[in-house]
């Protein structure tokens, strides 16, 4: 997949950087992480040569597609693949190059598992001291009703098909986008208030066009719902140290962008190419880092310039 997708980096961990960080040995807690090519995944890797423990949260994925298929190539078929792998196989490739690294596969739509995975968390590295709110549930839906068919076509050619709102829609996306979000960042807080180590860091990741874009109705309202909890957070947990950022990406290479989607994508983007995991990385760690201990409660877009016709 040399030149598709790129080779998945296996480098040397705790590796020297010309600027100190200050990430060594903290303790870090990423959802959504089990895609090897995903931002979930690099943001794990980027912490851990910065010298970070990294405990990573995944959701193996039992997606039903009728085109599912072995190609090793970019689209929708091998992303679902890579969706149902366990974070395992991340945390496995950060160890075997050096770096501290523990996972823990769960549904985060069960509240339950918001308080288990901070416990295995712990249990497995200590006090957390960054906290990156990745994880994500996607469908494709719309106001529009469907015609008599019931059918509503697909959001682009080969993707996935669309549906009416519904309950099921609407909550799926909530309780992971949002909900689950919310709880960790309180989850978080209480244990860094209840300690008094006056530090800490939430990133929280968004997805540009978060305030409304037809045909992905729930998943933009789900992605501005957790804007607007980072910024009372971030106005809230501030005396007690704890800044709360959000990085908000553009289309970015997770496996799921065929060339010919990406060909399309394109001309929107004036850098001229799509994202890359790696480059929303460096935006999260260095929203963990000392560089940026006195910035809070901000959204930074990160997407090579995508959607700035429309004022993003």
């Amino acid at each position: 997949m040399e030149g598709v997708l790129g080779d998945i980096p296996l480098i040397p961990y705790r590796m020297m950087h010309m600027i100190d960080l200050g990430l060594n040995e903290k303790v870090v807690l990423i959802t959504g992480g089990n895609n090897p090519y995903g931002i979930g995944a690099a943001i794990a890797r980027e912490f851990a040569t910065h010298g970070a423990e990294v405990f990573i949260h995944g959701y193996c994925q039992d997606v039903d597609h009728s085109s599912i298929s072995q190609k090793q190539e970019p689209g929708l078929p091998f992303f679902f693949e890579q969706q149902k792998k366990s974070a395992e196989e991340v945390a496995a490739s950060i160890r075997e190059a050096g770096g501290k690294a523990e996972h823990w596969d769960g549904d985060l739509r069960d509240h339950q598992n918001v308080t288990l995975l901070f416990e295995k968390a712990e249990k497995a590295f200590g006090q957390i001291d960054i906290l990156v709110n990745n994880a994500a549930e996607y469908v494709a839906d719309t106001f529009m009703p469907s015609d008599s068919s019931g059918k509503m076509g697909k959001l682009w050619e080969g993707g996935p098909s669309i549906s009416t709102i519904n309950v099921e829609t609407h909550d799926r996306h909530f309780m992971v986008n949002s909900r689950a979000v919310a709880m960790l960042m309180a989850k978080f807080a209480h244990r860094i208030i209840e300690r008094k180590t006056n530090w800490g860091r939430i990133i929280n990741i968004s997805a540009d066009c978060a305030w409304g874009c037809p045909k992905e109705i729930s998943y933009r309202a789900s992605k501005y719902a957790l804007e607007s909890f980072s910024r009372s957070a971030a106005a809230e947990l501030g005396p007690y140290g704890i800044t709360v950022n959000i990085v908000s990406p553009g289309p970015v290479q997770s496996g799921y962008i065929s060339p010919e989607i990406e060909k399309d994508l394109i001309p929107d983007i004036p850098l001229r190419r799509i994202g890359l995991p790696k480059d929303i990385a460096n935006a999260v760690v260095f929203f963990a880092s000392e560089q940026a201990a006195w910035i809070t409660g901000q959204l930074l877009f990160v997407h090579g310039g995508h959607r700035m016709a429309l004022g993003q």
